[in-house]
């Protein structure tokens, strides 16, 4: 399912129009990306939860030149589903 699929469904769903159903998803995401980018977590019960973890810098190897290069440390993003959606999933 692409977003604009999931637009339709979730007027379809809701009630909403297309235009209005594209507004909610777009301000749910980017909501969980401002919670994100506080270095806070977002945690939607049944579903899962969003957060950021610190990844410590590493050795890796350039694989062109085979030359050993330090791969910085840096934050990413993480989705750990609950055990519920791993239920339904399985």
């Amino acid at each position: 399912m692409n977003k604009m699929e999931l637009v339709a469904e979730l007027a379809r769903r809701v009630g909403l129009t297309k235009k209005q159903a594209n507004m909610v998803i777009d301000e749910l995401v980017d909501l969980i990306k401002d919670e994100l980018r506080r270095g806070r977590s977002v945690r939607l019960i049944g579903f899962g939860t969003f957060t950021v973890r610190q990844r410590a810098a590493r050795k890796g190897r350039n694989p062109r030149t085979r030359e050993e290069i330090t791969i910085p440390a840096r934050k990413v993003p993480v989705f750990k589903p609950s055990n519920q959606l791993k239920e339904i999933v399985r």
